[in-house]
């Protein structure tokens, strides 16, 4: 949890973010049937998804605007920086939170990075946190974007699934919309108080 915390430092809006994916985190895990020990281990190892930004340059990572080819290089080295911050522990909680911060940006049909996995190869974990991480993201306002209403934001989800998203889990994650929704809900009352 401290280790997390140092993304907030950022932003109050990383802060409810990573906190919300992490519970949205938790909940399709429980949709996929993942026993109670592993649903919470990855509730607590998937704020530290995006810990590798840490490295990335204030220039880029603060930037209101589009990034450039150049610059997505340099944030897209983040997922592979926080790898390797978090690995070679023999605990089990760092051991997940080191393959999801690797694995969050592969993508389903293989165009993701850093490693180009696909289906499968990347761990469900990975998937689970990708899935979790879009939609917020998606549902946020940013300096540099609108938020999406809720019912485009699904209809994004299930678009993305095949390509960006794995199907199956995006199914899942749509029938558990309304529990989805009332954690949003919840964290977005906390952001606003």
């Amino acid at each position: 949890q401290r280790l997390a915390r140092a993304a907030e430092f950022r932003s109050d809006e990383t802060a409810m973010h990573i906190r919300r994916m992490s519970l949205h985190c938790e909940l399709l895990a429980r949709a996929v049937g993942m026993e109670e020990g592993r649903c919470e281990l990855i509730r607590i190892a998937s704020p530290m998804h995006d810990i590798g930004k840490i490295g990335t340059p204030d220039r880029i990572l603060m930037k209101k605007g589009k990034l450039t080819a150049d610059e997505f290089g340099v944030m897209k080295q983040h997922a592979e920086i926080g790898f390797r911050i978090l690995n070679g522990s023999s605990n089990e909680m760092l051991q997940m939170a080191a393959m999801i911060a690797r694995t969050h940006h592969e993508k389903w049909d293989g165009s993701g990075y850093p490693h180009g996995l696909s289906g499968d190869e990347i761990p469900i974990e990975g998937r689970i946190t990708a899935i979790a991480d879009v939609f917020d993201a998606w549902t946020m306002e940013r300096p540099y974007k609108k938020a999406l209403p809720i019912d485009k934001a699904f209809e994004e989800m299930r678009q993305s699934a095949g390509n960006h998203l794995d199907p199956g889990l995006v199914e899942l994650f749509i029938g558990i919309r309304e529990e989805i929704l009332f954690l949003k809900e919840c964290w977005d009352d906390r952001e606003a108080a």
